[in-house]
């Protein structure tokens, strides 16, 4: 860093507590547009610092953009400053406020401004570091996290190595799409010079039942009816928060997200019998009710299913030893045109937040690839992992346990 306060300074400051004092100093002004509200709503802010990132517990908003980055950064000081800078910016943003800059007409503005004027409809920010951060380029390999190993390739999988990896990832979730765009278009804007974009992706979610019940995907089937609840503490603490370890209590209040992006072969499951599409499920698709129940949530008999459906494979509550192996999605569906061959592009975008991915996702994937019935429509295109280090507080920025 140079002796004056370059922009990226000024926005890390802004976000720690500087705000009014760097707004006055820069000749600009803040407007606020989005209220302090915490509810479960569409609309109003979502706490940027605490103990944990905001964006894994929260409650799922329906819009989300995903962006991998590759880190340019000649040294651990140019890092640091990039999350530094990153974490105030993020800090505003989630705040719902708008730098309106008096500068030169002839300079870019601060802000590239899609969002003026819109509430931040509970836009969260997550920030996570893949294994790519500790290949020595900046003295962190002796603390690279056991869990953080790469994931094999799976049977069945396509992966595109422009869709996978990278070295720093931010999650952007909000129930306004074009807030959501704008976070990502400003953190990448903000980080040129440290980092590239390697990949986005975007997805959508529409809850049923006004907004309480279970999502579906694109294939029609409800989804997410299993999935661990975000509000018991204990459970989050077995299956969620990072282990601390010898090395690694830089993790302590962290979790280990998996992404991938799955495909649909959208045609040929609608030419698909209702029949054989709940069987492979193993869900009855209106309700979402196991094969041979009537409600959705209630137990499932593991003697109507058969031993190769997607449910008596993943679900995690059939199985002795399975209950260890119980992952918090954020799934999102994606929509992407047209393919190759003329047909609809689509598909799911998995984001699964756990302690250990060894034991949890890589377990449960290696079973769904060998022998699950879903497989002849689904295929795997994308597929990343990354450290989600904890939250942060006031004056600090995300990743500061890492390198500090």
């Amino acid at each position: 860093m140079t002796g004056t306060l370059s922009r990226r300074r000024l926005l890390e400051l802004a976000g720690v507590g500087g705000v009014a004092a760097v707004a006055a100093g820069s000749g600009g002004v803040l407007i606020a547009r989005g209220g302090e509200s915490t509810g479960t709503g569409t609309g109003g802010t979502v706490p940027f610092y605490g103990e944990h990132q905001a964006g894994i517990l929260t409650p799922q908003q329906h819009h989300l953009q995903f962006a991998s980055y590759d880190v340019t950064a000649s040294d651990v000081a140019e890092l640091r400053d990039l999350l530094g800078s990153w974490t105030g910016l993020a800090a505003r943003l989630t705040r719902g406020e708008d730098p309106y800059s008096g500068g030169s007409e002839f300079a870019p503005p601060d802000d590239t401004g899609e969002a003026g004027g819109l509430d931040p409809a509970r836009l969260t920010l997550t920030i996570g570091f893949g294994p790519g951060l500790f290949d020595g380029r900046f003295g962190l390999a002796g603390k690279r996290p056991p869990e953080l190993a790469d994931l094999p390739r799976f049977d069945k999988d396509e992966l595109d190595p422009a869709q996978s990896g990278g070295d720093i990832c931010i999650q952007a979730c909000s129930n306004d799409p074009q807030v959501a765009f704008h976070a990502i278009r400003n953190l990448t804007r903000d980080g040129r010079g440290g980092v590239s974009l390697r990949w986005l992706q975007k997805g959508f979610l529409s809850p049923t039942d006004g907004g309480a019940g279970t999502p579906r995907n694109l294939m029609g089937f409800k989804d997410g009816t299993a999935n661990l609840d975000p509000t018991s503490a204990d459970r989050m603490d077995t299956s969620v928060w990072a282990a601390p370890g010898a090395g690694v209590g830089w993790m302590a209040g962290g979790s280990y997200l998996v992404a991938r992006k799955i495909r649909i072969r959208i045609e040929q499951w609608d030419r698909t019998a209702l029949g054989e599409q709940e069987t492979f499920v193993g869900r009855v698709k209106d309700s979402g009710a196991p094969i041979g129940g009537t409600e959705e949530h209630e137990a499932v008999k593991t003697s109507k299913l058969d031993v190769a459906s997607h449910i008596r494979l993943a679900n995690p509550r059939m199985g002795a030893d399975s209950e260890r192996e119980r992952i918090l999605r954020r799934g999102y569906n994606f929509d992407e045109g047209v393919d190759g061959i003329g047909q609809i592009s689509a598909g799911l975008f998995f984001l699964g937040y756990q302690r250990d991915p060894r034991r949890q996702f890589v377990e449960i994937q290696s079973r769904l690839a060998a022998s699950d019935l879903l497989n002849e429509y689904l295929f795997h295109t994308g597929s990343a992992i990354f450290a989600m280090p904890p939250g942060v507080q006031p004056g600090g920025y995300i990743g500061q346990s890492l390198l500090a």
